[in-house]
């Protein structure tokens, strides 16, 4: 399958490329991302190119859809945000650009797409406990707080630590829903 482009209010949602390099690895650097995303640490420009190299060959696989968030068509960078087949989503945003709501919209765009596209019963989510920003992201987008268990997704030295899951049915309403640790 080859990268769509989805759209919303605000935002264009399309795969990264070459050109966003520079801003990955810059966006990569920050301290949050060492403690709760599972990227390398230190993240340099190759880990980068090798993340873009990545990404189109798991979107030609059907595994993985990732996409590049924008402000506009031609803008630069500002955040990804990511869905496994094998049912979760990731996200992150960079750090002057949190804080307006992107971050919601972008995984608004991206549930819709993936329930009409690849039709799954459910989405999930899970963040190390402590991420807020991911959870009022997630709860704003009507995910549903599930509870505290070993990640799915290993940590950088393989651990599976216990963290905060959420998950969105197909059916659900979109609106927040209670019992978020925040």
């Amino acid at each position: 399958m080859e990268a769509v482009e989805l759209r919303s209010e605000r935002l264009v949602l399309s795969a990264p490329t070459a050109a966003d390099v520079d801003a990955i690895t810059r966006y990569c650097q920050d301290p949050l991302f060492e403690q709760y995303l599972t990227t390398p640490w230190p993240y340099g420009r190759a880990d980068a190119v090798a993340f873009v190299d990545a990404v189109a060959r798991r979107w030609a696989e059907g595994s993985e859809f990732t996409l590049g968030i924008r402000l506009d068509d031609d803008d630069p960078l500002i955040g990804m945000i990511g869905w496994r087949a094998r049912g979760d989503v990731g996200f992150w945003m960079g750090a002057e650009h949190r804080g307006r709501g992107y971050m919601v919209e972008a995984l608004a765009s991206m549930v819709e797409w993936v329930f009409v596209e690849h039709a799954p019963d459910r989405i999930t989510w899970e963040t190390l406990p402590g991420n807020l920003a991911s959870a009022r992201v997630s709860r704003a987008a009507g995910f549903r707080y599930t509870g505290i268990a070993p990640v799915l997704v290993p940590a950088r030295d393989g651990s599976r630590p216990d963290s905060w899951h959420g998950e969105l049915l197909r059916d659900e309403d979109r609106d927040p829903k209670p019992g978020w640790p925040l």
